[in-house]
């Protein structure tokens, strides 16, 4: 049995190719600093994992996958190398788990998580039993990723680090287009540029799915135009005029009984063309209704039933970090919501806002990177109108070293009426636990640790 050892395993990324392996047959080991949930789930799969890194761990493997944030002087790098052992990073790997399947590769600056489970599900519902890798947890599923007996292969397409051009897909999905990870795109068009390299994997007969509200998006679509592809777009009505010749557009949206939005969709495409398919979604937020759209698109451009699609779109409740209600307590409610840049904030504060109208809105915030929370200032400054009361903490430095620079500057050019910086987590909950009241709402939002302050808050309350 082929042993693949992993190093870093417990981050969304790799711990989804783990379990997709280990479903596969393979035997699978891991290492890692510490335990993240999806590391327990692994373990509780029977996957060995090790805590700390050490030359031993890597013996006997006879391939070895590394995080992206493992240097090359790891000590179970040099040990994998000295013996020979191959060592490839994530986006080495991912291609070579693609080549015999249809792969549908979801991108985006925002609402990529989400878009490809919706996918994943809403195939899995219609006993597609696709193979799939996403950044988060599917609630409906509680796992990150599958390795289906079906021909699909659904996968989150992150461009960070230029990921995503280590993939072999047939179906694109871009969902939209903004300036992010300034650390490893200094401008917008060095962005824009990684995803025309995106669209350029695509083969001759292969798809491209954009939103035709989003510039980005559509500059793109017009390129895959160019080169011969076949492209679908999607809007929501009165956005934006369609203009490719395959589209999807939502109508009638409004609110519904479960937070989420009811609409119809129309479209051009296939069997549907003459009639309105219904769609009554349970996740928040208008985005979503974008999100559902995306997953559509796809429905449509591989000729399976949308209005069969869309019935398990209305099942999908969610992934984890993403809108996510932690729980409730003494009248207050907890939700971890992964929005780390400025556009990301505003939906999901919207979000909150349509969901639990005539409450007190807390939004707690943890910039994530010197270099976004800099190059974003102003935007994230003007993010926060949504939210009653708004808390800063401590930026969250992750890949990048400890600056001068603090949130605390953000803080002071904000417009917002009520809004303080509270800097370190363990400040932000006591803040918290002297000032909630029965009704608020409080939504955490951090791609970094702060989650910690929702599973605090909800033991202290």
């Amino acid at each position: 049995m082929t042993r693949v050892h992993f190093i870093g395993i417990g981050g969304s990324g790799l711990s989804a190719i783990a379990r997709l392996l280990k479903e596969k047959g393979y035997e699978v080991t891991g290492s890692d600093r510490v335990l993240s949930q999806f590391a327990i789930d692994l373990q509780k799969d029977g996957v060995s994992i090790y805590m700390g890194h050490h030359p031993r761990n890597v013996a006997g493997a006879d391939m070895v996958i590394r995080s992206s944030a493992i240097a090359e002087d790891n000590p179970e790098v040099e040990a994998a190398k000295r013996a020979g052992i191959p060592v490839y990073k994530r986006a080495d790997f991912l291609g070579q788990l693609m080549p015999e399947k249809t792969g549908i590769a979801v991108a985006g600056t925002h609402g990529k998580t989400t878009t490809t489970a919706m996918i994943a599900w809403t195939l899995y519902a219609m006993n597609r039993d696709p193979s799939f890798i996403v950044g988060s947890t599917l609630n409906n599923l509680k796992v990150n990723a599958h390795a289906g007996k079906g021909r699909l292969f659904v996968i989150e397409a992150d461009e960070y680090d230029r990921m995503f051009l280590g993939l072999k897909p047939h179906i694109e999905v871009v969902t939209n287009l903004e300036h992010d990870h300034p650390d490893c795109f200094p401008t917008y068009e060095d962005m824009y540029s990684a995803f025309q390299s995106f669209v350029d994997l695509l083969p001759a007969d292969g798809t491209l799915i954009g939103c035709a509200e989003d510039e980005g998006a559509m500059r793109l679509l017009s390129y895959a135009r160019r080169k011969g592809l076949s492209v679908i777009s999607y809007s929501l009505q009165g956005e934006m005029t369609i203009n490719s010749p395959q589209w999807l557009q939502a109508r009638t949206s409004k609110p519904n009984q479960h937070g989420g939005f009811d609409f119809s969709v129309t479209t051009n495409m296939g069997a549907e063309a003459a009639s309105i398919v219904k769609v009554s979604l349970q996740v928040p937020g208008e985005h979503n209704v974008r999100n559902a759209l995306a997953t559509l698109s796809v429905i449509a451009a591989l000729g399976l039933p949308l209005q069969e699609a869309a019935d398990a779109l209305g099942e999908f409740t969610g992934t984890g970090r993403r809108f996510e209600v932690r729980g409730e307590y003494k009248g207050v409610i907890v939700v971890d919501d992964y929005a780390h840049h400025p556009t990301e904030i505003r939906a999901a504060l919207a979000g909150a806002k349509a969901h639990y109208p005539n409450h007190r809105i807390w939004a707690v915030w943890q910039p994530h990177t010197y270099s976004r929370t800099q190059s974003l200032f102003f935007e994230f400054s003007r993010a926060f109108g949504d939210a009653d009361e708004v808390l800063v903490t401590e930026i969250y430095a992750s890949r990048e070293a400890k600056q001068e620079f603090s949130s605390a500057e953000v803080v002071s050019a904000m417009p917002h009426p009520s809004v303080r910086y509270t800097g370190s987590l363990e400040d932000t909950t006591d803040y918290l636990l002297k000032n909630l009241r029965s009704g608020d709402i409080v939504i955490v939002l951090s791609a970094g640790d702060a989650d910690q302050i929702s599973t605090d808050l909800l033991k202290k309350l």
